[in-house]
């Protein structure tokens, strides 16, 4: 797998670079937040927050805004609102330092599980799900809003809020936990933030355009409803 390392601190940089190398991944290591941006395409990103020429969440929504390539922060911010921060910007995954060395490549294969388009037959056998005018292809992971007009918009979703999107609506109503949520999304074994799933909730309610598409009931998780009047 092509790993581009955003980091800054040369002892981290050429430590996480060796490992990676040795766990048969192929390496771009760059220092700066404009060498991330301008950097040739890569399978994954593991992005240091604490860059010398701009703030890593700017580089994280500015990747995002044109990949939906993964991305883990990697970063010794460990308050609760940096890491919420972060995965609104788009992170996939958020890791506070230190950290050890075999958990970062599990979170690794993690995120790609999750994010990874499906193909051969599997895939192709996988048909659209749709909840009133909400159309969701798993196979091109592609979201549309059929509007009133009879207009198809596109969404543009991270590949967890696509994840948690699709999750739901696989059983459209139905309340799905939490923990469901987590397990189904992100990985049995993730531990992080309770807010993330809140974060991603808010973030595809904005997107969807009304906030009743996705209601909480208080105490168990959440469900995907169609708003009494769709946009």
């Amino acid at each position: 797998m092509h790993v581009l390392l955003v980091e800054d601190d040369p002892s981290i940089a050429d430590s996480l670079s060796d490992g990676l190398r040795a766990a048969g991944h192929q390496v771009t290591h760059v220092a700066t937040g404009a060498g991330a941006i301008a950097a040739a395409p890569s399978e994954i990103v593991l992005l240091d927050l604490g860059l010398p020429d701009m703030d890593g969440y700017d580089v994280c929504r500015q990747i995002r805004s044109t990949s939906e390539v993964p991305i883990i922060v990697i970063t010794a911010r460990g308050e609760e609102l940096d890491r919420v921060l972060g995965l609104e910007l788009g992170a996939d995954d958020y890791v506070v330092k230190p950290f050890g060395f075999r958990e970062l490549l599990a979170r690794m294969r993690a995120v790609t599980r999750r994010t990874r388009p499906q193909s051969g037959v599997d895939a192709a056998d996988e048909g659209q799900i749709e909840v009133g005018p909400l159309v969701i292809d798993p196979r091109t992971h592609r979201v549309v809003m059929r509007r009133r007009d009879g207009e198809l918009e596109p969404l543009s979703l991270t590949p967890k809020e696509f994840e948690l999107l699709r999750y739901l609506a696989e059983d459209a109503g139905a309340v799905r936990s939490r923990t469901d949520i987590v397990e189904h999304v992100w990985d049995a074994n993730w531990f992080g933030p309770t807010k993330t799933v809140d974060a991603h909730v808010a973030n595809l309610r904005r997107k969807l355009g009304d906030h009743e598409w996705i209601a909480a009931v208080r105490g168990v998780g959440f469900r995907l409803d169609v708003p009494a009047a769709p946009p």
